[in-house]
């Protein structure tokens, strides 16, 4: 079912002229590849066991590192930490006993999808994308999950949740 799922998805990205709307009818800009509506909701980035086990990963990769819990970017000579608090937290048992597919991906792009690993991946050179834009999230969102990202619109910051606090990067 993943598997399809992900095609379906790949194949709509495509049908859509490299754009893609979630939540929303359409995208606020030409230079947008991906967009989230409104609401009190965010963006799960995926859990990764540890990033030190992590190969292939190309600049600009964000997970949430399920070892120390905490919200990681990959740039340059390694990854930095995003989640300026270290208590951070995740129930991980319903993934436990699931298997990657290595192969599972989608691409958005209005080229030739390229070779570059990741889940989701966004390959336009003009394009960018817009993280789901929430009021105040440490208020107003009821239960965050364990690597969720936003657009702070108060704080006009980047908002990461590490499982117990959130954490804003201007």
């Amino acid at each position: 079912m993943k598997n399809i799922f992900l095609t379906a998805f790949a194949l709509i990205g495509t049908l859509a002229s490299a754009q893609v709307a979630i939540g929303k009818d359409s995208v606020s800009s030409n230079a947008v590849s991906l967009e989230f509506g409104a609401g009190n909701k965010g963006m799960v980035l995926p859990y990764v066991t540890n990033t030190a086990a992590v190969t292939g990963a190309v600049n600009g990769t964000i997970v949430y590192d399920t070892s120390d819990h905490r919200v990681k970017v990959k740039y340059a000579s390694g990854w930095k930490d995003l989640s300026l608090d270290a208590t951070g937290a995740a129930d991980t048992t319903i993934q436990n006993s699931k298997t990657d597919d290595p192969a599972a991906r989608v691409s958005i792009t209005t080229g030739t999808p390229t070779t570059v690993p990741g889940i989701l991946v966004l390959e336009d050179d003009n394009k960018a994308m817009i993280l789901p834009k929430v009021d105040s999230p440490h208020l107003n969102i009821q239960n965050p999950a364990p690597g969720m990202m936003v657009y702070d619109t108060v704080k006009k910051q980047l908002a990461v949740y590490n499982g117990t606090v959130w954490s804003f990067w201007k």
